[in-house]
């Protein structure tokens, strides 16, 4: 379970909480108005002894005696000692306070206290006997509370929370709708985790995911503009040489020989980049047509360099290798074939006459990788370009004769990438080019 059912659980939980502490709260001020309704009876040692004396004046000399010794205290202004019958009659028709005698008569039906007594005569009638705690002016209290007040705390208590709940949900999504549309307009800067504030809950997760996706397609977007930037400058050479070339030919047909050789070669240049394009199309796109196979790397370089000692010895150059054991990986070898060939075909092209291209596969055990270098003694490249070197249509910088279309690096590091790998290029501190390319091995037999 997510953080967000969490907090939704916690909100509503919250707002059960709220209502049950009001309708408690109203249900203890119940409670304690009527506890405090005892009080309407006088208590302590006097008024137990007052109530005492006049139970023994009913129990010894009878009703007329009882009634006597009232009459006197009333006449002085003493203890309001009353006397109720079975039929709320008081002794002498004095105005009984009712909540002292509904509070009276409760307790006396209960455990007895010294401050109420009850009694019965022998004529069978009873009298109940008490002290209002204030006389007969004893103040009514205000009536219990409606039922509707504790309804109504649990319903405020309950749209409150309800209400800020519903803000604090549609806040982040008014906010992911805008940036959607945002996206949707053309505005690939928009970011949305600014605004997501501190929030740590799935709808945050979503806004960086969002942040992810919009920076992602920034990148492809511009990559692709770059790159249809970069094919029409490419294109525009060729097909001005092959248009001068066919104008070549019908003024001076006696060159037309020399013209279509042009011509040929040119549209060979053009057939190359086309499918170098489509490669790097595909690779960017993941629909590359290569299947697994079990290969064995080390095996795999070697025979590559192979082939690239072939062709550098025609130009005064060498390539060396070196390797461990052998390295069987299910790999889709046409694509890491296509990878170290543009690599160790580039350091050839560059690396100074007379000098030789060293070649290392080293494997490591932890982690589980396969590491290949590639050391020319070229020109290298300047610190500000060696990331750029792997994007398409690079350029060397100037003094540096740059063939072929700048998409072979470009190439090689797609594939890398399609195999969970990384490929770099640092400068060799003695002079010189290294890129180094890094493959996961883990299921090397």
């Amino acid at each position: 379970m997510g953080r967000l059912f969490w907090k939704f659980f916690l909100a509503f939980w919250l707002a059960l909480l709220a209502a049950g502490a009001g309708v408690g709260a109203m249900v203890w001020l119940h409670q304690r108005t009527l506890d405090e309704r005892g009080q309407e009876l006088a208590s302590g040692p006097r008024a137990a002894f007052l109530v005492s004396a006049t139970t023994a004046t009913l129990r010894h000399g009878g009703v007329g005696a009882l009634q006597g010794l009232l009459e006197e205290w009333h006449g002085r202004g003493g203890a309001h000692v009353y006397v109720v019958d079975d039929t709320d009659r008081e002794l002498l028709d004095r105005a009984v306070p009712l909540e002292a005698l509904a509070q009276a008569r409760r307790l006396a039906l209960g455990d007895q206290e010294s401050r109420i007594a009850r009694l019965e005569t022998a004529g069978g009638r009873s009298y109940l006997f008490f002290i209002p705690a204030e006389g007969e002016a004893a103040p009514r209290h205000p009536p219990p509370p409606s039922p509707l007040l504790p309804i109504s705390i649990g319903i405020l208590a309950s749209l409150g929370f309800s209400a800020l709940l519903a803000w604090y949900l549609a806040k982040p999504i008014r906010h992911l709708r805008g940036a959607f549309d945002a996206v949707a307009a053309g505005k690939l800067d928009t970011r949305i985790g600014p605004r997501m504030g501190r929030r740590r809950d799935e709808i945050a997760d979503l806004g960086r995911d969002f942040d992810r996706m919009a920076g992602q397609l920034q990148i492809l977007v511009g990559s692709q503009r770059r790159l249809l930037h970069d094919v029409s400058h490419e294109l525009r050479s060729p097909l001005a040489r092959l248009q001068a070339a066919i104008g070549l030919a019908r003024q001076q047909p006696e060159k037309l020989e020399a013209s279509l050789d042009r011509i040929e070669r040119e549209s060979g240049r053009l057939d190359e980049l086309v499918g170098e394009l489509l490669t790097l199309s595909r690779l960017e796109a993941g629909t590359s047509g290569a299947t697994d196979e079990d290969i064995d790397l080390v095996e795999l370089v070697a025979s590559i360099v192979d082939d690239a000692r072939f062709e550098a010895e025609a130009t005064g150059r060498q390539v060396n290798f070196s390797g461990g054991s052998e390295a069987i990986v299910k790999v889709r070898a046409e694509l890491l074939h296509r990878a170290f060939e543009n690599v160790i075909r580039n350091a050839v092209k560059y690396t100074r006459e007379g000098t030789a291209v060293e070649v290392q596969v080293e494997r490591r055990v932890v982690p589980k990788q396969l590491i290949v270098t590639v050391d020319d003694r070229g020109p290298g490249v300047p610190d500000s370009d060696l990331q750029a070197v792997f994007e398409p249509f690079f350029r060397a910088g100037a003094g540096v004769k740059a063939t072929g279309f700048g998409l072979g690096l470009a190439i090689a590091r797609r594939a890398i990438e399609a195999h969970d790998g990384s490929i770099r290029a640092l400068n060799r501190p003695d002079g010189g080019l290294r890129v180094e390319i890094v493959l996961p091995v883990g299921q090397v037999s």
